[in-house]
């Protein structure tokens, strides 16, 4: 089995959610004083490559431990739509001619381009495309399991990024945010097997993931 990394790094000072709170990475132990190197990590749990579970945005929703783990493993396909411009919306009418023969129970991971661009920048901070309400009411119609997209945040900033959020988890989707694709997906067939398995914290709103694809699999 061959994996592709589709995560994206996490560091002291790491580009995240302005809103959060920042990344703190602090060495507490070190060699060869301390016998041993031990790191002291700080940060919201919707940073860097992550899961968010309905709770995040639906006061009683399923958790990130109420999801079965079999529910982050399956059949992917990857949207290209690299080459969008700042805060331009992916609604419906963009990803249908993009995911003829989607099926109930896919996963969809929109590409816009901008995890190669992860800067405390203005632009990638608060103008990134964006799966727009329209898009997100276009996905949870044909049933898809989970949606990702390679930035902080799926639905952009403000009152279209709420309903955004409360189309996709209320129809009791997961999102994945925070993604990188390498240029070699792009050449696969479709759909890929798509992993991203959340760290085993109960009760929680989201979790820390590392997504991958399996590059030597179908995944039907």
């Amino acid at each position: 089995m061959r994996l592709i990394d589709l995560s994206q790094p996490l560091f002291d000072g790491a580009p995240n959610c302005p809103a959060h709170p920042p990344v703190s990475f602090r060495r507490t132990a070190d060699h060869p004083h301390g016998g041993w190197r031990m790191e002291e990590i700080a940060m919201a749990t919707h940073t860097g490559s992550h899961l968010d579970a309905p709770l995040h945005k639906l006061a009683g929703g399923k958790s990130i431990s109420d999801l079965p783990l079999e529910t982050f493993v399956g059949p992917a396909r990857i949207v290209d739509l690299r080459g969008l411009a700042a805060d331009a919306p992916i609604d419906g009418a963009m990803l249908e001619p993009k995911l003829a023969g989607l099926k109930a129970g896919e996963i969809v991971l929109l590409a816009t381009g901008w995890g190669d661009r992860r800067a405390k920048t203005e632009e990638w901070l608060h103008h990134s495309p964006r799966l727009s309400p329209d898009g997100a009411r276009w996905l949870a119609g044909r049933q898809v399991r989970g949606v990702g997209i390679d930035h902080y945040s799926i639905g952009g900033e403000g009152a279209a990024n709420e309903e955004t959020h409360t189309l996709l988890l209320g129809a009791g989707l997961w999102v994945v945010e925070e993604l990188k694709f390498p240029a070699e997906v792009f050449a696969l067939p479709m759909p890929v097997k798509f992993w991203a398995l959340p760290l085993n914290w109960p009760g929680c709103s989201g979790a820390f993931c590392r997504p991958v694809i399996e590059a030597d699999s179908s995944g039907s």
